[in-house]
């Protein structure tokens, strides 16, 4: 339980750094060729994964994540 919160905790405060200074991740892994393309810049990419990052570790710290995958996969999952 201390582990899935304390990884969640984790995702937050990375997520957090990527979307409030992109910058830091873009001078560490540089830009990215498909984010060029598809998303309109790596750092808009960061960004996005950012936001997934802290949407993911707030579903591992209230220990959500099978209910969201099983909302939204459903059927594909089994």
């Amino acid at each position: 339980m201390l582990g899935r919160i304390f990884l969640g905790l984790i995702f937050l405060g990375v997520g957090f750094v990527c979307v409030w200074k992109t910058d830091i991740p873009y001078n560490l892994i540089g830009y990215i060729n498909f984010a060029e393309r598809w998303f309109g810049g790596s750092r808009v990419f960061y960004k996005a994964l950012g936001l997934f990052l802290i949407f993911m570790g707030a579903l591992l710290i209230a220990n959500l994540q099978q209910r969201f995958l099983e909302a939204t996969l459903g059927n594909l999952l089994y």
